[in-house]
């Protein structure tokens, strides 16, 4: 097996991991994030109905580094939660590790007014 297929791997087994223990709901939905190679994307997802709620990517966001386009990210997500009155989140960091861009995504979203 080759490295990049056991990493991949690796990460979907700590998503499953943590998604047996996380579940939004209506009132307090789920905060998904995923990190591409290029793109950070932040979703607020109802699993009871299986809904997105709201979604927030970097794709749109063309000066900055990584870091800084994940932390846009972060705000727009909690501005978006925000106009919708949703305040509490459960925060499912996607089998990523929380350093780098998924914290500074999460530090930008609980500068913005979410809780988790």
């Amino acid at each position: 097996m080759n490295k990049t297929k056991a990493k991949t791997e690796k990460r979907a087994r700590r998503h499953r991991r943590i998604r047996a223990k996380i579940s939004g709901t209506q009132s307090v939905p789920r905060l998904s994030v995923y990190k591409s190679n290029k793109y950070m994307y932040a979703q607020l997802i109802d699993d009871e109905k299986g809904h997105t709620l709201s979604s927030a990517t970097s794709a749109h966001i063309k000066k900055g580094t990584m870091m800084e386009k994940a932390k846009e990210v972060g705000k727009e997500i909690a501005k978006k939660a925000m106009e919708k009155k949703i305040k509490k989140v459960a925060f499912d960091r996607g089998g990523f590790n929380y350093t780098g861009k998924i914290k500074a995504l999460a530090d930008a979203a609980r500068e913005g007014g979410l809780i988790f």
